[in-house]
């Protein structure tokens, strides 16, 4: 239980932590990602776009199939004229319209002629419109036809017409009782069909043509009028189909289907029902019914059409008098299409799926060679963090990688050289300071050494001078004995301290008055007679923690060096500045005298150097003062322009107080 839950707090941590993964899977990742994403977004588009192709090729197609349907339509309206016009040209069509009995032989003859054109109804009216003659009732005559559409037409502009004619159930009864039987049609429930109060429709719609009939003096003696019923009659939309469509099937059902509607009624077609009888009775979709009959515009689209999708077509039929009467309709069985639309969804998906696993494969190998590089470049890199300067990476590639392997490689061989100056100034630097110890050690051993015989020869020397017996020869040679051994006692007393500097004892002091205080200290001596000296004070300056005695040495041996730069005769410019933005506050000792060359600039700290006379000075003041700043944290460094001065800048850092203040200000 134990094992399991640090296993689990381990977990976590790594979790936290962020699972590492090298830059190789990361780039596989992100390329498959995106390879991925642009695959999918291209088969949605793809497969969107093929889909609208072939809805639309399949809406176009059907578009033709409807014009094609029309003008069949159309033939057979201009089949029924033509056998309309062929009767009233005959010669004994006079005697039929002015004599009372009709020969029954005329009368046999029409009816051969009727069915021979395929025609339902060959009627005749005199001038007024009144029947005379009806070849399938004979016995039916008298009644008056003139308020009748086609008939009025005919009368007035004594002209052939045509056309589609709704004929009510009591024209078809006086036509031919059969015909009225055979445009009778009970509705069979349909769904998403209109709301109908009626349950039947008994009126039929035909095909209808008249023409008028003139006697010899040029006057109308009467209209010949003939029509064909489209309801149950099939002859129409079984030639569209086979025009059309050539009577082809798909998995056992056929292509291609066309319907003539009375109204919205299904009146002739050659969509089957699932008993495989004609759907007839069936009624159309409320959608389609509002656009075309409603609103008398053209639907092209998909609909379900009794019990199959189609890709479907349909316009309005109008009547001789430009009133809608029907509809005719085309369509294609969606089927098809939907199979051939999932077949190219399929390929162009296989296309896509093997495009992107290919680009993938590419991409892959393309990453690994990029991380190749990379592991070799992150190789060399630890080890020249593990300090192999050696290390250098092949260049394998003329891109940005190449560039930064050779960038790697200029980088290792500048780090070698660097690493190699380095050591062998650190070893130079290590040989100074050991050297630098070495002589504090044996200064600090001879100036005890020399310091008690040294006191001897100073005090018996005043001794000697204090005696009266002694020459004045003598007293001459005695007092540059005492001059010289005091410059011995000076020598021995700097080696001391240089040798043995203590830990300063700071406490809050103001830089200004320290500063002031070293000036009034010297400015008396004879060195400081012809110097100018000029103030320049910042008067907000905060108060700075540090050993005041050791500091006022450093600004005394700064001061006298000025003096001494300028041989007694310049202007000496002291500035202090508080530097917030670097929280310091800085000393300035400028002189306007000969300057330093830049080859003794760098090494003016170094102890025992000097630019001065033998006998004036033993190169210790600048050593002894740079210790000391930099014991308090501080930084003294000097700039110089020959002939133009020297400026060494002394800067102290401002530190917190207990009180949270700086420095105490």
């Amino acid at each position: 239980m134990a094992k399991t839950r640090r296993v689990l707090l381990d977990l976590g941590s790594r979790l936290k932590r962020g699972v590492r993964s090298s830059i190789a899977t990361r780039l596989s990742l992100n390329l498959v990602v995106i390879l991925a994403l642009s695959g999918l977004l291209f088969t949605v588009v793809g497969v969107e776009t093929i889909s609208n192709l072939i809805v639309a090729e399949a809406e176009e197609r059907v578009r033709n199939d409807l014009n094609t349907a029309r003008l069949i339509y159309q033939a057979k309206l201009d089949q029924v004229s033509q056998a309309v016009e062929f009767t009233a040209v005959r010669t004994f069509i006079e005697n039929i319209l002015l004599e009372e009995d009709v020969d029954l032989g005329y009368v046999d003859e029409l009816v051969r002629f009727k069915i021979n054109e395929g025609l339902d109804i060959l009627t005749f009216t005199d001038n007024n419109g009144i029947v005379v003659l009806r070849t399938n009732n004979p016995d039916q005559k008298g009644d008056d036809q003139s308020e009748k559409a086609l008939i009025s037409t005919v009368m007035s502009t004594k002209a052939p017409a045509a056309g589609t004619v709704i004929m009510s159930a009591d024209d078809l009864e006086s036509e031919s009782p059969q015909l009225a039987e055979q445009a009778r049609f009970v509705f069979i429930d349909t769904p998403m069909a209109i709301p109908r109060a009626e349950t039947e429709e008994t009126a039929g719609m035909m095909l209808m043509a008249a023409v008028p009939v003139f006697g010899d003096n040029g006057d109308l003696i009467g209209i010949v009028y003939a029509g064909t019923l489209l309801n149950r009659n099939y002859e129409i939309v079984d030639d569209v189909k086979q025009t059309v469509f050539q009577g082809a099937v798909y998995k056992g059902k056929d292509i291609g289907t066309a319907t003539i509607f009375q109204n919205d009624v299904r009146i002739s077609t050659n969509v089957s029902n699932n008993d495989g009888s004609r759907a007839i009775g069936t009624r159309i979709a409320a959608d389609v019914y509002e656009q075309v009959v409603v609103k008398g515009e053209q639907w092209v689209g998909r609909a379900y059409v009794v019990n199959d999708w189609y890709i479907s077509a349909y316009e309005p039929i109008m009547s001789i008098d430009n009133e809608i009467v029907g509809i005719l309709y085309v369509g294609i069985l969606e089927q098809k299409y939907s199979d051939i639309n999932n077949r190219a969804v399929l390929v162009f998906s296989g296309i896509t799926f093997t495009g992107v696993v290919l680009a993938i494969f590419i991409a892959l190998l393309i990453s690994r060679g990029i991380s190749s590089s990379i592991k070799n470049l992150v190789t060399a890199s630890k080890q020249l963090a593990n300090g192999n300067l050696e290390a250098k990476v092949s260049k394998v590639s003329n891109d940005e990688l190449g560039d930064l392997a050779d960038t790697f490689n200029i980088m290792a061989t500048a780090l070698k050289d660097r690493d190699e100056k380095l050591k062998e100034y650190a070893k130079k630097k290590i040989m100074e300071s050991e050297r630098l110890a070495l002589i504090g050690q044996l200064s600090a051993n001879v100036a005890h050494e020399l310091n008690n015989p040294l006191q001897g020869i100073v005090t018996y020397s005043y001794l000697l001078l204090e005696d009266d017996a002694c020459k004045d020869d003598a007293k001459a040679n005695l007092q540059k004995i005492v001059v010289q051994a005091n410059r011995c006692r000076d020598i021995i007393r700097g080696l001391l301290d240089f040798s043995r500097q203590k830990k300063p004892d700071k406490t809050p002091c103001n830089i200004n008055a320290l500063l002031q205080g070293c000036v009034s200290l010297v400015e008396k001596q004879a060195l400081f007679q012809n110097i100018k000296i000029v103030w320049n004070l910042d008067d907000n300056l905060p108060r700075v923690i540090l050993d005041p005695s050791q500091v006022e040495r450093v600004f005394l041996n700064l001061i006298i060096n000025a003096a001494e730069a300028m041989d007694g005769n310049g202007k000496l410019t002291l500035t202090t500045r508080h530097n917030r933005k670097k929280r310091i506050v800085e000393i300035k000792v400028q002189d306007t005298g000969h300057g330093i060359t830049e080859e003794n600039i760098s090494k003016i700290f170094d102890p025992f150097f000097t630019t001065k006379e033998t006998g004036h000075g033993v190169g210790l003041g600048l050593a002894i003062s740079y210790g000391i700043v930099k014991e308090h944290k501080g930084n003294l460094y000097v700039e110089s322009e020959l002939e133009k001065g020297t400026t060494f800048i002394v800067s102290f850092p401002l530190t917190m107080s207990s009180t949270g203040t700086a420095n105490g200000k």
